[in-house]
């Protein structure tokens, strides 16, 4: 097991490997030379292109960086489909924007609602703070069916428009929108209310 091979006993690697020597150029194994170590140093040195002036790098990145997120307000104001966060691209997700757009939710008057539920509970005279309980109730109760019956809509439609395209998460972004006043909304609505899609 661990003795020498004789040698008259043929080795069956040696005809291998002598083949490949012939097939092989000595020099370049790997089809080319192998480069000395303080070569591809300086190769690497050189492609890693490092700022002499720190000042001046720190001000290219932030004009990069400015001029990166102006691109990106804009697409969210206008709409631009190049420019707009991943989670925003698709026409899944602009229908799901457009669907929600077009008609009146109640969440999406849930912040004033809730400013004027605030007040009336500050109020000290018991019938407004008890007219305050009673429309936190309707509001909570009114966002719930609204919300329900918008996803259930929106989950059928995007069903039956777009078959061969992944749906996930389009619901939850829909109604994730109906929670923000139009107003405020990102992207801008591009449909009016109303509009038939």
């Amino acid at each position: 097991m661990f003795r020498r091979r004789s040698e008259d006993e043929p080795s069956s690697t040696t005809g291998t490997a002598v083949l490949e020597d012939q097939s092989r150029d000595p020099q370049a194994p790997k089809g080319r030379p192998t480069p000395k170590r303080s070569e591809a140093q300086t190769l690497r040195r050189k492609a890693a292109v490092v700022p002499t002036d720190r000042k001046a790098a720190a001000k290219q990145a932030r004009e990069t960086r400015r001029t990166e997120m102006a691109r990106q307000r804009a697409a969210l104001a206008g709409g631009d489909e190049r420019y707009l966060p991943v989670r925003d691209r698709g026409p899944v997700r602009k229908f799901a924007r457009d669907y929600v757009d077009a008609r009146m939710r109640v969440a999406e008057f849930f912040l004033p609602i809730a400013l004027l539920i605030l007040v009336l509970s500050v109020v000290r005279i018991g019938s407004l703070q008890n007219l305050s309980l009673l429309l936190w109730l309707v509001v909570i109760v009114g966002i719930l069916v609204d919300s329900v019956i918008t996803g259930l809509r929106l989950r059928g439609l995007l069903r039956t428009r777009f078959p061969d395209k992944n749906v996930k998460g389009a619901v939850a972004y829909g109604l994730m929108r109906t929670l923000q006043m139009r107003r405020l909304r990102m992207p801008k609505p591009q449909v009016e209310r109303g509009a038939k899609l």
